[in-house]
């Protein structure tokens, strides 16, 4: 089982999105900071690997909940409907993306997060 499988557990916390101006600057500072690892893919989006803790930086104008939580799950369609059964509302349909796929919803409070699966 390779280390990112490791790191793979059904409907928890798993990969963190932020916002950054300069993705150079991010970087710089992540890795010198905490020693992540990084993945360019295209010019606005940068993935980061830790110990513990994956997740990436798109290009885009930092603010107050921008942060885009994402979870892991073994079935995507059955998360959806437990996330639409809970009372969630679907904000982005299941979509292919490098990687696997995924959908985003809203939770009661309008927090967006997000769900993949391989």
């Amino acid at each position: 089982m390779s280390n990112n499988q490791q790191k793979l557990k059904h409907q928890q916390v798993q990969y963190l999105e932020f916002l950054s101006r300069d993705l150079e600057k991010v970087k710089a500072f992540y890795t010198g900071a905490f020693g992540w690892n990084f993945t360019d893919y295209g010019p606005e989006y940068t993935a980061f690997e830790g110990d513990f803790v994956d997740g990436g930086f798109t290009l885009g104008e930092p603010s107050k909940g921008s942060i885009l939580v994402v979870l892991y799950s073994e079935d995507l369609e059955g998360t959806k409907t437990k996330v639409l059964n809970a009372g969630g509302v679907i904000s982005k349909e299941i979509f292919d993306f490098p990687g696997g796929r995924r959908f985003q919803f809203l939770d009661p409070d309008g927090y967006e997060l997000a769900v993949w699966s391989l």
